[in-house]
């Protein structure tokens, strides 16, 4: 049997935002004399891009790259969604936690190549097959409002769509953000048009809008696409001062992309990129055509230019150090100009990042703990230290969340570490730390986000920063540095953790669905976590009118912090078939109050921060009427899969199976169920594969979860010629609406009739889909079960296909078990309850 961990861990992460950054785990990474000679560069070009696409991953890496490298733009990529639809190849992560995960991607991904990154409200609610849909979902006066909202705020001078706003875009978010980056290029400038947002921004009218333009299957192709006026962009240049071509950074951002394994091999060669205009000025021969990039847009700015153009001049990779006094001057002058400006206001934070380059200057706050509860008193140590012989001198050292100031006038010795600790209380109502766009649950397609001033932020504003007050040359500077929590793991050395704030106790329970297939009663295991210590009180289940839970309630009492405890409560199913919520109730001591509680889910992969999120402490109640003729089954585990788990509640003993497993007796098991993208992803299956053809043939019943079909879209192909004992094709069919019409076709088999009888209402309260990666040709001897398709489209018959083969069953399926399960789907489990139990 699969044992589940009692809980899991998701993700989340705070840092320090100024006006646009990436994120905080980039502020401290040290620099090469190339990397500062290419930020001195930047200094001269005075203009801005913004690309817009759908979703992390849909971004043209290599372009986005070119444009913040090569041409030094002040660059950015505006994701419609956080990809909160998607699949994980990685591990369980579904819905708005896959967003959190790809959030943290995209980031990882602009560290690497420079641009920043941002996104609107709009929720990826799955597969969409127009732009009327998708702009629908996400609400069209909403989801235009957060470009036009992004179009005032980064005032681009160009922006670039990934997508047409049409059916070439091939997914309807697709179309949908190059629909509404059109429509917010025609309206950014118009101030009756979301007067709300003048608040912070002003109008602002870019000078033209491009389209991307690529040929479908053919991404690296350097062919001149068929449309009109066209102009190209050679991407594929090599940067000596960064060592590698932009192909090849390219490939690195783009792997960043694990979730979806895309990691893509870099490219050293030529690369053409085409702009198609949508609008705006004409450009000839370059998507900057009559746009001045000089700082002659700025008044008044010719002794900075000057300045700039010296420090250039002057500079000594072998001593960076030496650039210092030009770039104080530089930053002098720019604070004699309008602050306010755009340009001004960027290029002061672009100049102090290159000082503290220059200059090898560290500083960090890292608490004694990842995570602190409100009221708690933590131990905080703060570092300073100066690689260079550059005087300088810490004028003090500021906290604005606990108004905790500090004075010390010291002057820093080359190389010397300063280290100052201190003692801090959390305030007693800080809030916990979470996602500001999951504060709120989503409406539709859409997050809701309250804070105006949030919208576009990939992330949230730390609640915790120190500012470092800094004399350099007789100019102040100071710069915020989020707290962050600093660890060092004996295989990979030294690693940095967000500070988040925590609840003072958490609750995690063991299952995300309780599903009751008869009167029994089942044991709720719930794991107490306390958030800092000395925390005591009781716990009790809160359930539906009808269900009952033994005992009303239990005490616990918790006295170190992180200290973990499992209590136990029986659950009395109601006697009526029915759905619910259960929900964990702490009552706790004074300060904190009485109320439902929060669960704990962390994540932690390698390639991205470790993050957490406080979700409600709650899980679905299912009584539903099912029955199981097999029991025993081994279950082949595929990409991101939690259908194990579900078996296992209607009372099956799962089997995981790998190699060493298939080289045993497989006769044993009743059914042998292969998980979502296995084919797709493991290696080994095509030499066990015959094996597996022999169980079936020998009386066994094999059901193999949808495949993705290879192609130029996905990195990973089918591992086996074929995956039935017959020969069927996978393709892109899908039926997206969760509410089609499923059309029985075999109404007499025994799919539908044993020991389950299967109806409509089955097919009642489906999530985000019918069925995806349909199978698209089959031989004669399979059976199609099911018809279904979305609103004007032709029906499609591939969702389910069934043969005999030998003295056994074969299935091939593409409805979404991985999602309808684990969402505790009635009608789903009763359906697959037959799947693994035909012929039994």
């Amino acid at each position: 049997m699969i044992n589940r961990p009692y809980f899991r861990f998701w993700c989340y992460t705070a840092f320090v935002l100024t006006a646009f950054v990436q994120s905080s785990f980039a502020q401290n990474k040290p620099a090469a004399a190339g990397t500062i000679l290419q930020g001195l560069k930047k200094l001269n070009v005075v203009g801005s891009v913004l690309y817009v696409a759908a979703h992390p991953d849909d971004e043209n890496t290599q372009l986005l790259t070119y444009l913040a490298n090569e041409r030094l733009l002040r660059t950015g990529y505006l994701s419609m969604t956080r990809g909160d639809g998607g699949q994980n190849l990685i591990g369980p992560e579904q819905g708005e936690y896959i967003g959190v995960i790809r959030t943290q991607e995209l980031l990882a991904a602009r560290r690497i190549d420079g641009p920043d990154q941002f996104f609107s409200r709009a929720n990826d609610f799955g597969f969409s097959k127009s732009t009327d849909e998708a702009v629908r979902m996400w609400g069209q006066e909403q989801a235009l409002a957060d470009v036009v909202w992004m179009i005032r705020k980064y005032r681009p001078d160009v922006i670039i769509t990934r997508f047409p706003p049409d059916s070439r875009a091939g997914h309807g978010h697709h179309s949908a953000s190059g629909y509404l980056a059109e429509e917010a290029f025609k309206i950014a400038n118009d101030p009756t048009k979301y007067p709300e947002q003048l608040k912070w921004v002003k109008p602002w009218q870019p000078k033209r809008i491009f389209w991307n333009v690529f040929i479908p299957g053919a991404f690296m192709s350097n062919k001149k696409p068929d449309e009109p006026g066209v102009i190209s962009v050679e991407t594929g240049l090599y940067n000596p001062l960064l060592g590698k071509s932009y192909g090849e950074i390219a490939a690195e951002s783009r792997s960043q992309h694990k979730s979806q394994g895309f990691g893509v091999p870099a490219n050293r060669g030529v690369k053409i990129d085409y702009l198609a205009l949508k609008g705006g000025e004409p450009a000839p021969n370059d998507p900057f055509d009559g746009v001045d990039l000089s700082w002659k847009r700025v008044a008044g700015s010719e002794a900075v230019q000057q300045l700039i153009n010296q420090a250039i001049a002057n500079f000594k990779p072998e001593k960076p150090v030496a650039s210092v006094p030009v770039l104080v001057q530089t930053y002098k002058a720019l604070s004699r100009l309008d602050t306010a400006n755009i340009y001004v206001k960027t290029k002061r934070q672009e100049i102090e990042t290159l000082i503290q380059q220059c200059i090898g200057l560290w500083f960090e706050t890292n608490p004694g703990n990842y995570a602190a509860a409100p009221g708690e008193a933590i131990r905080v140590t703060s570092s300073v230290v100066n690689r260079t012989d550059y005087p300088v001198k810490l004028i003090g050292m500021q906290m604005p969340a606990i108004h905790k100031d500090t004075v010390t006038n010291l002057i820093l010795k080359p190389n010397d570490v300063a280290a100052f600790t201190t003692i801090v209380n959390i305030p007693a109502n800080q809030p916990i730390s979470q996602p500001y766009w999951l504060e709120k649950p989503v409406v539709k397609g859409l997050f809701q986000v309250s804070n105006q001033a949030l919208i576009g932020y990939p992330e949230n504003p730390p609640a915790f920063t120190t500012l470092y007050t800094f004399d350099i040359d007789g100019q102040t500077f100071t710069f915020s540095r989020p707290w962050s929590y600093k660890s060092t793991d004996p295989v990979d050395g030294e690693i940095y953790r967000p500070f988040i704030i925590q609840p003072a106790v958490m609750a995690n329970l063991a299952e995300r669905v309780y599903v009751f297939a008869d009167n029994t009663p089942k044991t709720v295991d719930v794991i107490l976590k306390s958030g800092r210590a000395n925390v005591s009180g009781t716990l009790k289940l809160e359930v539906p009118a009808g269900w009952r839970i033994e005992p009303a309630q239990l005490p616990f009492e918790l006295k170190e912090k992180a200290q973990e405890v499992r209590v136990s409560f029986r659950v009395f199913p109601s006697a009526a078939y029915s759905e619910g919520k259960l929900r964990a109730v702490v009552s706790t001591e004074s300060p904190e109050k009485t109320g439902y509680a929060s669960s704990l889910r962390v994540v932690a992969y390698k390639h991205i921060p470790t993050q957490t999120l406080f979700p409600d402490a709650e899980a679905k109640l299912v009584k539903l009427d099912v029955k199981v003729k097999s029991k025993n089954i081994g279950y082949i585990a595929g990409a991101g899969d939690e259908v194990p788990a579900a078996l296992q509640q209607i009372g099956c003993l799962v089997t995981p199976l790998g190699p060493r497993e298939l080289n045993a007796d497989l006769a044993r098991f009743d059914a042998i169920v292969v998980g979502v993208r296995a084919y797709n992803t493991e290696e080994w299956l095509r030499y066990y594969q015959p094996k597996l053809m022999d169980y079936v043939k020998n009386g066994g019943t094999m059901i193999v979860q949808y495949v993705t079909p290879g192609g130029s879209f996905i990195q990973n192909g089918l591992k086996v010629n074929q995956i039935g004992p017959y020969p069927f094709t996978v393709g892109r069919d899908r039926v997206t609406e969760e509410d089609a019409k499923m059309t029985f076709l075999k109404p007499q088999h025994p799919l539908l009739n044993t020991p389950n009888k299967i109806t409509d209402q089955d097919f009642s309260g489906w999530v985000q889909e019918r069925g995806i990666y349909f199978a698209q040709e089959w031989d004669k001897v399979y059976e199609p079960i099911f018809s279904a398709h979305d609103t004007n489209e032709a029906a499609k018959d591939g969702s389910l296909i069934y043969c005999k083969y030998g003295k056994g069953h074969f299935m091939y399926t593409g409805l979404v078990f991985f999602r309808e399960l684990p969402a505790g789907v009635p009608g789903a489990y009763r359906l697959f309850a037959n799947m693994i139990s035909v012929g039994k």
